[in-house]
């Protein structure tokens, strides 16, 4: 039985997903692998347990895909990202139809990361 399951997102602009990801969202890179100088990239971005695979390998998916991810304090995590300057993407929070207050972040490559508060769906 698997223990984690890890999104893998397509991207296609190294700049502009440190941008999103890491400037913005938060995330750490924890590791970058390509084969060569002109090779798409593959790498793992991480932040409070929450693990993606972000890749530039047109095999690997397809853009558009979401992650739902849950987290202890939705309107806490808000407020930090939002603090941060992005001009490309303003949320807000909503009420779930699950009744718990969530916001939906998308990434210049559409993949989009529906935040949720834990516990409450």
């Amino acid at each position: 039985m698997p223990t984690s399951v890890v999104p893998i997102f397509r991207i296609f602009d190294y700049k502009k997903t440190i941008e999103f990801y890491v400037d913005w969202l938060g995330f750490k890179v924890d590791w970058e692998h390509k084969f060569g100088e002109d090779s798409p990239i593959y790498m793992q971005v991480s932040r409070d347990g929450i693990v993606l695979h972000l890749s530039e390998h047109h095999g690997d998916c397809s853009s558009g895909g979401k992650a739902y991810i849950e987290v202890d304090d939705v309107r806490k995590l808000y407020k930090e990202i939002c603090s941060r300057p992005y001009k490309y993407n303003h949320p807000g929070i909503e009420q779930a139809p699950w009744n718990a207050p969530c916001f939906e972040v998308i990434d210049p490559f559409t993949n989009k990361l529906l935040i949720t508060e834990q516990g409450k769906s």
